[in-house]
C-alpha cells in the first residue's frame, strides 16, 4: 500500500470517528443543558427533551450538507461530471 492510500485511509478513519464523537456528544450535552433548565425551572423534562431533539437535528443537517459539499468537491474533476 503507497503512503498516500495509507495516509488516505487513516484520515478517513479519524474523520469517522470524529463524526461518531459528534453524533453522541452533542446531543448528549444539549440534553444535559435541559435537564439542567427543566430541574431549576421545574419544569418536566421538556426541556431536555427539546433541546436533545434540537441537537440531533441540527447535527443530522450538518451532516447532510457536509456530505453534499464533500461528494460535488470529490466529483468536480470526474469524466462524468457535468461542464
Amino acid at each position: 500500500m503507497e503512503v498516500r492510500e495509507r495516509r488516505d485511509l487513516y484520515r478517513g478513519f479519524g474523520d469517522t470517528m470524529a463524526r461518531a464523537f459528534e453524533l453522541v456528544v452533542t446531543p448528549l450535552l444539549f440534553a444535559l443543558a435541559g435537564w439542567a433548565l427543566d430541574r431549576w425551572l421545574g419544569t418536566g423534562p421538556a426541556f431536555a427533551v427539546g433541546l436533545g431533539l434540537l441537537a440531533v437535528v441540527g447535527m443530522s443537517l450538518r451532516l447532510y450538507y457536509g456530505y453534499t459539499a464533500e461528494m460535488a468537491r470529490h466529483e468536480q474533476g470526474a469524466p462524468w461530471a457535468p461542464r
